[in-house]
């Protein structure tokens, strides 16, 4: 099954979605909204190509390789963008946007 072959990217996927989630609702409660602007925008995109990798994966797709590099390239951006942000909600997207990014890579390689 394509699934388990992938399954801790698939489950890196869904992690990153959760916290860019949380981490786009929590910007919009902070007091300055128009600087975390480019965090928020950052997050729903990343939100979203993690969950379209994740299921590009699970049904073994032939584009799930390539949208996996998209997806690194994505999460790469969102991490870096939060971690400029000392707000524990964008420490923690940061921290798994960035391990989303290694085993898109990782898997982006080895499919």
């Amino acid at each position: 099954m394509p699934h388990e072959k992938f399954q801790s990217c698939i489950d890196a996927c869904y992690a990153c979605a959760t916290e860019c989630d949380h981490c786009a609702a929590s910007c919009l409660g902070e007091q300055d909204v128009k600087a975390m602007a480019r965090c928020i925008k950052l997050d729903m995109d990343c939100a979203q190509i993690c969950r379209l990798a994740a299921s590009y994966m699970a049904r073994g797709s032939e584009f799930a390789q390539a949208l996996c590099r998209l997806c690194a390239d994505v999460c790469q951006a969102c991490g870096d963008e939060c971690a400029k942000h000392q707000m524990d909600h964008c420490q923690r997207c940061a921290g798994a946007c960035r391990r989303c990014a290694e085993e898109c890579r990782r898997m982006a390689q080895t499919a």
